[in-house]
């Protein structure tokens, strides 16, 4: 008995210290979907409040970072770790992934605008909220694109770009099937793609691009983040692992190149799930499915200088 006290008050006193709150949020898109996410709240802020709005990676990612094969909480870390600096924080599930799921969303019916319309809804909702100051978007992986155009003409303050590509989307399709999985010959179906033409003749590719969704990839394919990011008027980071295997130095590097006014930070041995990663590949991979690993503190404490203040260099 006298050991469980003990947790029990040892418990507390972290929450104390952290001092956050977490709230599940239900927020109305464009077309009536309901975003799911938690609001992560710092307690006892004194003075202005920013809120962060998280935008997950491609593919089922969820507000945690994690989807149904891997679970390393990258983004749930990320967004302690700001709170912790007195930011607050809303990750939320994508359509059609997690809470944020509903039966009528067809994967032919979906384009690359539904996500950055449903970011906009969010920007939106959170400026009608007088508890925050300002907002400031911090898309990972495919969701840095997707904050990129989202943060277009609207009121976002401060906008930052982690392992976020430079090239086109098709161009990285092409490298990650030739380089990762050996896949070559596939020039001709992506090119038509990145024309605005479906395929019908796809041969053994019937999996990676079956037709319901090609009208994905036509959409997602006709934006150049080195144009969307010259775009930007608010003040702008650009972060980038250098462990990174997914997405590799020089597309950032690109970004910076494009914008040459943003902040710009590599940061040593980061992988593309923000994890100091110091072993060989197999440990980079591994640590894809591990939540005990957190995320870059280095991440954070950049990141949190930036929101804050401004004057990370």
């Amino acid at each position: 008995m006298k050991k469980i006290s003990t947790l029990v008050i040892i418990m507390l006193s972290l929450q104390l210290v952290w001092g956050q709150s977490s709230e599940e949020l239900f927020i109305k898109s464009s077309d009536s979907l309901k975003l799911s996410g938690t609001l992560l709240m710092p307690s006892k802020v004194k003075g202005d409040l920013c809120l962060a709005i998280i935008i997950a990676g491609s593919g089922p990612t969820d507000r945690d970072g994690n989807n149904m094969m891997m679970k390393n909480n990258s983004l749930k870390d990320l967004a302690e770790g700001l709170s912790k600096n007195k930011i607050a924080s809303y990750r939320y599930d994508k359509r059609a992934v997690g809470k944020s799921l509903r039966a009528s969303i067809k994967e032919e019916n979906l384009r690359f605008e539904d996500y950055i319309n449903d970011v906009r809804a969010l920007i939106k909702y959170f400026k009608n909220d007088s508890r925050f100051s300002s907002i400031v978007l911090i898309g990972h992986s495919e969701g840095s694109l997707i904050g990129m155009v989202a943060a277009q003409n609207t009121d976002v303050d401060k906008y930052i770009s982690i392992a976020g590509v430079g090239r086109t989307a098709d161009l990285i399709l092409k490298d990650q099937l030739r380089e990762q999985y050996g896949i070559k010959n596939i020039s001709p179906i992506i090119d038509s793609l990145k024309l605005g033409y479906m395929v019908a003749n796809l041969g053994k590719f019937k999996s990676i691009f079956r037709p319901s969704v090609q009208p994905y990839m036509i959409s997602w394919f006709k934006y150049n983040p080195q144009v969307e990011i010259q775009k930007l008027s608010c003040p702008t980071l650009i972060l980038q692992g250098d462990n990174d295997i997914q997405v590799k130095v020089s597309e950032a590097e690109l970004l910076y190149k494009a914008k040459p006014s943003a902040e710009y930070k590599i940061i040593s041995g980061m992988n593309h799930v923000l994890k100091i990663i110091k072993g060989d590949f197999n440990a980079n991979l591994k640590s894809y499915y591990n939540s005990d690993i957190s995320t870059s503190k280095v991440l954070i404490k950049v990141i949190s200088k930036f929101i804050l203040n401004n004057s990370e260099k």
